[in-house]
């Protein structure tokens, strides 16, 4: 029966169960008063989800998430209540072989509306931002620094959480004025804390963590939590520490190896996408499987264990 299961998608494995929403890597089900978090192979670049998954995508981001949340309760409470199949409700029950590994059981939170973004290094959205305005997200920089050179200071840079498209960087100013000055104060000084204590454990394994988002959750009283994704290749950017080196694009362990082969196609990122070779695939599955090993010291582990 296991093997059955094995073979079947978590969405007809989950067919007893509501499912609240589906996003381009997450699919999140209503579990009485709890929600279930599921996070699929799929992989998605310019905001297009790819005909071919990538396998073990889905359970190294889920691991390496519950890994962090475990090394961060000491800064902060997170939403996560169980990542074992073992002790999930009994509605859950015919799926657990499909879900395990890449699900876990959290806590309902209200989402603070906002994506916590931390830079170290500028990059991404900041370098563009930077070469136009001689700032990011409203916080002027020296002028003639280099793409990918590090911050004196990681830089605090929230985002706006947009349904589809991109999200839009905005100014601290701009999320007090929406959410108010003294949670902004709070979302601030948490995610530096978790930012920092998650750049010291990767330096110490040859990573460099270059930049990362994080989304938090209030409870009724108003107490704070960390939760979704956190510190993962799909929230952040890992980047070798061996190979740094400013004034260039860097070498990665996320899904930029699939972008980048994009980027040579004659595609127009617009829906239908092209296929994936299966060297692309391979590649990106071992780049996943590679960060896990390094962050956590073990190997994934086998589906199904």
């Amino acid at each position: 029966m296991s093997q059955v299961i094995r073979r079947t998608s978590v969405h007809e494995a989950c067919a007893g169960v509501s499912l609240r929403s589906r996003g381009k890597v997450r699919d999140i089900y209503e579990v009485g008063g709890h929600l279930l978090l599921v996070t699929t192979d799929r992989v998605s670049a310019f905001d297009v989800v790819l005909p071919q998954g990538i396998p073990d995508k889905g359970r190294v981001l889920n691991g390496l998430s519950v890994f962090w949340l475990g090394h961060t309760e000491p800064i902060i409470p997170n939403h996560l209540v169980s990542a074992s199949v073992d002790e999930y409700p009994a509605a859950l029950a015919p799926a657990r072989d499909a879900l395990a590994g890449r699900s876990m059981l959290v806590r309902r939170l209200k989402p603070v509306p906002f994506e916590c973004v931390m830079r170290g290094y500028l990059y991404g959205s900041g370098w563009r931002e930077y070469q136009r305005d001689g700032a990011v997200c409203g916080i002027s920089l020296p002028a003639g620094m280099q793409k990918a050179e590090r911050f004196p200071e990681p830089l605090f840079t929230p985002a706006t959480k947009a349904e589809t498209g991109h999200d839009e960087n905005v100014s601290e100013e701009f999320m007090a004025n929406a959410i108010g000055a003294g949670l902004t104060r709070r979302l601030h000084d948490a995610s530096r804390r978790i930012f920092a204590e998650g750049v010291a454990w990767a330096a110490e394994r040859g990573i460099i963590i270059a930049d990362t988002k994080f989304e938090f959750g209030l409870d009724d009283e108003g107490t704070l939590y960390l939760i979704d994704e956190v510190l993962t290749p799909d929230s952040s950017r890992f980047w070798p520490a061996e190979d740094y080196a400013p004034g260039r694009n860097q070498a990665s362990f996320d899904k930029q190896y699939v972008r980048d082969y994009l980027s040579t196609l004659d595609w127009n990122r617009e829906p239908p996408p092209p296929d994936l070779p299966g060297r692309v695939v391979a590649g990106t599955t071992e780049r996943y499987r590679s960060i896990y090993r390094q962050i956590t010291g073990a190997a994934l582990p086998d589906a199904g264990a």
